[in-house]
């Protein structure tokens, strides 16, 4: 497998997207040979396993708006778009952890061990990780921390979500997280290239963007290989 620190920070030939695609390419590679998403996708995944996915996400999904509102609150007024875009995604998603509870109370789970739950030592990795970035000033490189983690919810969400109904014959309100994040993270997304695109991005800012899809994508799928621990 190709490493991710192979691919360039530096600015080449390649445009933004075909850089943060190539990233994506190998965040598949990674997510390819996690021991859960094979299991769903040989069709072996049991309701076990389904409980400890959303046990491990929900501990991670808890920081998601903090980050982003200290990513926020590092922007300066140079970049207001960006900080007001922050504003509104945290706005969106604080709520979000909620829906990973009531799924996880739908298939059958305990909500008190759920909350005294603690992250596995991927989602350690990450959270330390994003809310070390949001702190720094003009964080414009959480961009690709967004486009793995927006990504994930807008390409792969719904798939995942069906074939744990597929296979398990869960019922809608027992994957409503996922479902959920297949509309709204493509919406995120479409606000997200719109920032890429809006020529506010300059070339090391882009390195930036690329180095922190890497360093988010590895991450992500370290958290999904270490459930148990």
């Amino acid at each position: 497998m190709t490493d991710t620190t192979t691919i360039p920070a530096s600015t080449d030939a390649s445009t933004l997207p075909d850089r943060l695609a190539a990233v994506w390419t190998q965040l598949e590679e990674h997510l390819a040979k996690v021991p859960v998403l094979r299991r769903l996708d040989e069709g072996t995944v049991t309701l076990d396993d389904y409980k400890r996915l959303l046990f491990n996400l929900r501990q991670q999904v808890v920081d998601g708006s903090p980050w982003i509102s200290r990513a926020a609150s590092s922007f300066d007024i140079e970049h207001f778009e960006l900080r007001a875009a922050a504003i509104r995604h945290a706005e969106e998603e604080h709520r979000d952890y909620l829906m990973i509870e009531r799924d996880y109370v739908a298939v059958g789970g305990s909500l008190t061990e759920l909350r005294a739950g603690r992250k596995n030592v991927g989602s350690e990795a990450l959270s330390g990780y994003m809310f070390h970035y949001a702190a720094q000033p003009n964080p414009v490189g959480l961009l690709g921390a967004m486009f793995i983690i927006e990504g994930l919810g807008a390409k792969r969400a719904a798939g995942w979500a069906a074939r744990f109904q597929e296979v398990l014959g869960l019922a809608d309100n027992q994957v409503h997280f996922m479902r959920y994040h297949e509309q709204a993270d493509a919406a995120h997304t479409g606000d997200m290239d719109a920032i890429l695109t809006s020529g506010m991005i300059d070339d090391a800012a882009a390195d930036d963007i690329v180095r922190c899809a890497q360093v988010v994508a590895r991450l992500y799928a370290l958290q999904l290989e270490e459930l148990d621990r």
